[in-house]
């Protein structure tokens, strides 16, 4: 029945394409032959508009992994250097937070560890939605930032480096047993960021898997058992991710997207000073306007990585 679900959904999403496409060819006509300037700028951006969702269904076309189509589990971690990175690593998950929404998708914040001046020293979060998984793949990698540094009193450059981890939720598809013997649960007090209700009980649950030493944690709700059901879930997903990680070692060319993340080898770079710029290492692909990117204008680097993977794998 899933599976059902899933192509019907995607055979409403062709049609709905089909629909607009001969929308815009008959608002097309009309602005032509009524030479009707208003109605010619309305017919562009309904052409953007339309043009972005049909590259949107050709990309989902390409997900192969079923867990593509999963739920991602994103954690972003900010490199050395303190403040400056801890602010990189929060301008960092303030951009996947709104690229997620600009597609509809909810957001759902498992941990929150503030920085001590700005910032966060880590912060995983959950994006629900179809595909969201193997949209963010893309993002997945070192992340580095230069710019002139709101930190620096002297006004000058800093570089500053951080992390995206992306996971896959796969609490309903995948069976993984966990002994409860080696599990090790503690509580304590949740924090926030400044201004921000705190619970001051001992809601926040961490779980760690002694066997591997993978922890996860969550402090989002005001109930120790529900964050000890989203940390399990949590858990379960990096566990997996392990498992995936040690079968495919061997095969390395089949995984050059996850190299390991070390500072210096960024996927993207975004120069903020002395010039504007966001390039993408792995694709070449450049845009100048780094704010609107930082706003969460993430599309272009997202299909053209996946494009370029998709490429690969064929010659491969």
């Amino acid at each position: 029945m899933s599976n059902i679900s899933d192509i019907k959904e995607d055979i409403e999403a062709w049609e709905r394409a089909h629909d607009q496409t001969e929308e815009l060819e008959i608002m097309n006509e009309l602005a032509v032959s009524e030479a009707d300037e208003l109605l010619g700028s309305e017919v562009e951006r309904f052409f953007n508009k339309v043009r972005r969702y049909i590259e949107d269904l050709e990309l989902r076309s390409w997900f192969a992994d079923p867990l593509d189509s999963h739920n991602a589990i994103v954690t972003v971690h900010p490199g050395a250097g303190g403040t400056e990175s801890q602010d990189w690593a929060e301008m960092l998950m303030r951009m996947i937070i709104q690229w997620s929404r600009s597609k509809d998708y909810e957001v759902s914040i498992n941990e929150y560890m503030p920085g001590e001046e700005a910032g966060i020293k880590t912060a995983t979060f959950t994006i629900k939605g179809k595909y969201a998984y193997g949209f963010l793949q893309a993002l997945r990698g070192v992340h580095r930032l230069v710019r002139i540094s709101p930190f620096d009193y002297g006004g000058r450059r800093h570089t500053s480096f951080a992390s995206v981890d992306v996971i896959p939720e796969v609490e309903r598809d995948v069976e993984i047993t966990i002994d409860s013997t080696d599990l090790r649960i503690e509580t304590f007090r949740s924090t926030g960021a400044g201004g921000q209700h705190v619970n001051v009980t001992d809601s926040a649950v961490r779980i760690t898997h002694i066997p591997t030493g993978i922890v996860a944690q969550c402090q989002n709700e005001r109930s120790q058992a529900k964050n000890k059901e989203t940390a399990m879930i949590i858990l379960k997903a990096r566990i997996y991710e392990k498992i995936q990680e040690d079968k495919a070692r061997e095969e390395a060319e089949r995984h050059k997207q996850k190299k390991e993340i070390a500072w210096g080898s960024q996927i993207m770079s975004y120069v903020m000073h002395p010039y504007q710029l966001v390039k993408d290492h792995r694709t070449g692909l450049e845009e100048g306007d780094v704010q609107a990117v930082l706003d969460g204008e993430l599309d272009d680097f997202i299909i053209e990585y996946h494009k370029k993977r998709v490429l690969e794998a064929a010659d491969g």
